[in-house]
C-alpha cells in the first residue's frame, strides 16, 4: 500500500465545466469553482492530466444518450490522471498514488470535465507505466468498444465484417485489430481523403458512401466475402442501405448516431431476408462480462495503445478553452482526439 498520505476533498476549490440544461447549446457550457464533498468508503479523487471529447459526451449534453444526471451536470465519460485521496474501503486506498485511466458512466457518477474527479474504486483501472496519461485518457470507451465488438464477431462466427465511420478513432482501431485477426474488414467513409488515411493503415476494402456506385459496390462486396455482420455508428439511411448489401441472415449492430436520425430500415429486409438490427452499450457490455475477463482485457489493451491503438491527438486544451476545443472537435472529428488538460 502506497505512504502517501490522502487530503481531505472538501479543502479543494475544484474547477469544471458545466451543463444547466440538455438543450445541447454548447454556449451554455460553464467553467465554475465548486467545493467538492467528502468520499464514500468506496470512491477515490482523481487529480485529472487528461479528459477527451467523445460522441458519447456530445449525446449526453443533447439529452439523448442513454444516461442523463442530476443538474447541473458535469460532462465527460472517461479521463485520466492520479488518485489523490481514497475513501476508507481497502481497495480505494489501495489505489492512493496509483496513476490510473477512469470512467464515468453510472448516473450517480461526476464527469471528467473538471480539474478533480470523485469515481468509483471500481471504476479506475491503474496504468503501465509505460502508458502516457494522454493515451491512458482515451483507454476505455474506444478501444475496449472495439475490442468487444470484434469478441462479439468471433462468438458469432462471422465470416466478414463492415463497418461505417471507418475513419474515425474507434474505426481506426477496428481496422488495426481486424487486421491481428485476419478477420476481412469492409469499411464505409464518406471523404476520400478518409479513403486514402484508411488505405495507408493496410485497409484493403474501403468504400465512400458518397460515390455515386457506393450501395452498388457495397452490395458486390458483402455477397463475395460474405459479410454477415456490421458495426454502425452513424445511423440515419446509411443503416438501412448497408443491411440491404448484406446477405440474407446478416445483423446490423448499431452503437452510435453520427448522423442524429432515425435509422431508416427496409421492412421487406427484416420479413423475407430474416436480416436483424440491433444495438451495442459499452456500458452493458462491461456489466455482464466477469471482472477478471474485464482486467485481463484492459491490460491487453493498455500494451496495445503504446503503439498498435494509439490515437492520434490533434489538441489540447485548459478548461477555460472549452469553446475553442468543442468547435475544433465538431470541425475535424476524424483528425484525432481533442482532449482536456486541466
Amino acid at each position: 500500500m502506497s505512504e502517501q498520505p490522502a487530503f481531505d476533498p472538501t479543502i479543494i476549490r475544484s474547477k469544471a465545466l458545466i451543463i444547466s440544461d440538455y438543450s445541447g447549446d454548447l454556449a451554455k457550457l460553464e467553467l465554475v469553482e465548486r467545493s467538492l464533498r467528502p468520499l464514500k468508503p468506496h470512491e477515490v479523487l482523481v487529480k485529472v492530466a487528461a479528459t477527451p471529447i467523445n460522441p458519447s459526451d456530445m449525446m449526453f449534453i443533447n439529452g439523448v444518450y442513454g444516461i442523463t444526471k442530476p443538474l447541473p451536470a458535469v460532462p465527460g465519460f472517461e479521463g485520466s490522471g492520479t488518485i489523490v485521496s481514497t475513501g476508507d474501503q481497502l481497495y480505494s486506498k489501495v489505489l492512493l498514488g496509483k496513476r490510473v485511466s477512469f470512467a464515468t458512466q453510472s448516473p450517480d457518477d461526476d464527469g471528467a470535465w473538471a480539474d478533480y474527479v470523485i469515481v468509483a474504486a471500481r471504476q479506475c483501472l491503474p496504468l503501465a507505466d509505460s502508458l502516457s496519461f494522454e493515451q491512458a485518457a482515451s483507454a476505455i470507451v474506444n478501444p475496449v468498444s472495439a475490442w468487444a465488438l470484434l469478441e462479439i464477431a468471433r462468438q458469432r462466427n462471422a465470416k466478414a465484417l463492415v463497418q461505417t465511420a471507418a475513419a474515425s478513432q474507434l474505426g481506426r482501431m477496428l481496422v488495426r485489430l481486424a487486421q491481428r485477426e485476419k478477420i476481412t474488414l469492409i469499411n464505409i467513409v464518406r471523404r476520400q481523403e478518409q479513403v486514402e488515411l484508411l488505405r495507408v493503415l493496410g485497409a484493403e476494402y474501403v468504400l465512400n458512401s458518397n460515390s455515386p456506385d457506393f450501395t452498388e459496390e457495397l452490395a458486390s462486396l458483402c455477397v463475395a466475402q460474405q459479410a454477415n455482420l456490421a458495426f454502425d455508428a452513424v445511423g440515419g439511411e446509411l443503416v438501412g442501405q448497408v443491411l440491404k448489401a448484406m446477405p440474407k441472415g446478416s445483423t446490423v449492430m448499431v452503437y452510435g448516431a453520427l448522423a442524429d436520425g432515425t435509422c431508416q430500415i427496409d421492412p421487406r429486409s427484416l420479413i423475407f431476408e430474416n436480416k436483424h438490427v440491433t444495438g451495442f452499450w459499452l456500458t452493458d457490455w462491461i456489466s455482464q462480462i466477469n471482472p477478471l475477463n474485464f482486467a485481463r482485457i484492459t491490460k491487453n489493451i493498455q500494451k496495445l495503445l503504446i503503439d498498435e491503438l494509439a490515437s492520434t491527438i490533434q489538441g489540447r486544451f485548459k478548461l477555460a478553452e472549452a469553446q475553442n476545443a468543442l468547435e475544433l472537435y465538431q470541425n475535424n472529428m476524424t483528425g484525432g482526439k481533442v482532449l482536456f488538460t486541466p
